[in-house]
């Protein structure tokens, strides 16, 4: 094999690929990258659960395919000089990489023991500008659960009908909720769960660009087709929660606040809150006005904030970190607070109504003089 290329498309490519190698497995070559060059250098990494293929531009001398050891390539690569790398691989595995004044001699594997890629076989995929499906999966993936003892929300569900696509993760104590209308009706219908560690993945290579990204569903796994960069991983099996029938409708009561305003006045109170000591925030609705409370064994803590609405002189309390998390993934600069009792969930939605998102967090039973 031999092969040249740019020594910054070569960097960003190890870099993105390097992300799903395996730390340890019963698979000696699952620890590297896989290259292969033919038309074009694919670097894949891959540790059974998620594997990653980006395609970089090469000036292609001999087609071959060695597996690299992730970390050595990634760091020869990157401190080479700011110029052209030249890559070539001997029929017993010595490398021999080139750059500028630069050269280094390392050993690399065969690729024969390294598994394939789940093969994503479908017609037509879903298409998103990369923007919007960045914005979707960081705006709900931090409720994601973590206890393995439901695997099935341990990820995020996709919901996908002719007018809409909507993501959806939950654990227990909160929901997120971010929908996107596209400009043609997709003509599809899905719904999947795809595991949040994928996820956090495709977060990383998607741009700031409306260049679209394509999310293509096979039996048992889900592509992501981002620019160059492929990602699949398989999807999590399960009964997700029923979101639609525990996200409260209707709430009595309605307010509508700035969303920095209200962020502000809860993080001041939340100064005295640590992860030792867990006080509830114990918020007070009234006319115009709301009112943060937090005590703990470091001292009380007291501040007020503007809101447009009669909260009925409501009183509910929440863990301080599920709020604030909620709110700044609130992508307006207002926001609707639906309440109904100290005892019910608080949504927080768009004040157009338009569906585009819906944070519901549980409310944390105040005692006495707290």
């Amino acid at each position: 094999m031999k092969f040249t290329c740019e020594k910054a498309l070569l960097v960003s490519a190890v870099s993105v690929a390097s992300r799903t190698v395996a730390l340890k497995s019963a698979i000696p070559s699952l620890e590297g990258i896989c290259v292969k060059a033919g038309v074009k250098v694919l670097l894949s990494g891959y540790n059974l659960e998620t594997g990653i293929t980006v395609g970089v531009p090469a000036d292609v001398q001999e087609p071959g395919t060695c597996v690299m050891p992730a970390r050595l390539f990634f760091d020869i690569i990157r401190k080479l000089p700011d110029d052209t790398v030249s890559i070539s691989v001997d029929e017993k595995f010595r490398v021999s990489i080139r750059g500028g004044i630069s050269s280094f001699t390392i050993t690399a594997m065969s690729a024969d023991d390294y598994p394939e890629l789940p093969d994503v076989d479908s017609e037509k995929g879903i298409q998103l500008p990369q923007r919007t499906l960045r914005d979707m999966i960081s705006g709900t993936i931090f409720s994601v659960s973590e206890n393995q003892a439901r695997p099935i929300h341990t990820g995020c569900l996709f919901e996908v009908d002719n007018n809409s696509v909507t993501i959806v993760a939950v654990d227990g104590y909160r929901l997120a909720l971010r929908r996107c209308t596209p400009e043609k009706p997709l003509d599809r219908s899905l719904r999947f769960v795809a595991p949040a560690a994928a996820l956090k993945e495709v977060e990383k290579i998607l741009g700031d660009t409306d260049d679209p990204a394509t999310f293509i569903l096979g039996s048992k796994h889900i592509l992501f087709q981002i620019g160059d960069a492929t990602l699949v991983c398989r999807i999590l099996e399960g009964e997700f929660l029923d979101w639609r029938r525990v996200l409260p409708e209707n709430s009595p009561v309605k307010l509508a606040a700035n969303v920095q305003a209200i962020t502000d006045s809860i993080e001041r109170v939340s100064l005295i809150i640590s992860e030792k000591l867990k006080s509830p925030v114990r918020c007070t609705f009234g006319t115009n006005t709301a009112d943060f409370r937090t005590q703990s064994t470091i001292g009380e803590a007291h501040d007020m904030c503007d809101i447009a609405g009669d909260g009925k002189d409501l009183e509910i309390g929440f863990n301080c970190r599920y709020l604030l998390e909620a709110l700044r993934a609130v992508p307006t600069e207002e926001v609707t607070l639906e309440l109904t009792n100290g005892l019910s969930p608080i949504v927080l939605s768009p004040c157009d109504g338009s569906g585009s998102y819906s944070y519901m967090v549980l409310p944390v039973r105040l005692k006495a003089g707290e």
